[in-house]
């Protein structure tokens, strides 16, 4: 029955296959269960290939619309996390705190359940910031439902990929100040409406881990 000796080690096989979250597949070119949202004119979003990578392609030219996939994510289990994303560059001249600013050559937000409150659905924003220093946090200029953090600042690394990691439960609780609620979704927009401006990015594969 040595045959069998693999089946002892099943459970640990399956207990790290559960301590991850695949959210997005772009290297597979597997776009199942994202969903197109405008907001005003349309971002184009294509899968393509960039130094050797497949990855998903966005152009904004006075525009925001932006993908998003419903999904939902045990933090306790999983609250890490991972995406890679790449810029072409940053804007110029706008203030991201105010609407007429509001603008960000990549972003992806985690969305949380209000529960029976829909008025109580909120987001964290993980952007690529044109001028807020690095781990500075805001309110969204539409809704302080929405928090923003600058994981990365400035065109120093643009044109260069950049891989993210982040504790989501410990950044709820430090914009929201209690528990997060359940995520419903998470989502990615590169937008110029505001600025009417020009910009484009890359984004890579996005999942959540236990570490």
């Amino acid at each position: 029955m040595k045959h069998l000796g693999w089946l002892a080690f099943l459970p640990l096989l399956l207990a790290a296959e559960a301590l991850r979250v695949d959210v997005a597949h772009f290297s597979t070119g597997d776009m199942a269960g994202w969903q197109e949202r405008q907001f005003r004119g349309t971002t184009h979003y294509a899968l393509g290939d960039d130094q050797g990578r497949r990855a998903l392609r966005a152009d904004s030219h006075a525009a925001a619309s932006g993908l998003f996939r419903e999904i939902e994510v045990d933090l306790a289990a999983t609250p890490y996390l991972h995406w890679s994303w790449k810029v072409d560059g940053v804007l110029h001249g706008n203030d991201e705190r105010s609407r007429g600013g509001d603008d960000y050559a990549a972003r992806i937000y985690v969305v949380f359940s209000g529960g029976l409150w829909f008025w109580r659905t909120r987001a964290v924003n993980y952007v690529w910031s044109s001028h807020q220093h690095i781990e500075r946090t805001w309110l969204n200029a539409y809704t302080g439902n929405a928090r923003m953090i600058a994981v990365e600042s400035g065109a120093t690394h643009a044109g260069k990929w950049i891989h993210e990691r982040r504790d989501v439960r410990a950044d709820y609780r430090r914009l929201f100040g209690e528990e997060p609620g359940r995520i419903v979704a998470v989502a990615l927009m590169t937008d110029t409406d505001n600025t009417g401006a020009t910009a484009g990015a890359w984004y890579g594969d996005i999942w959540f881990s236990a570490e």
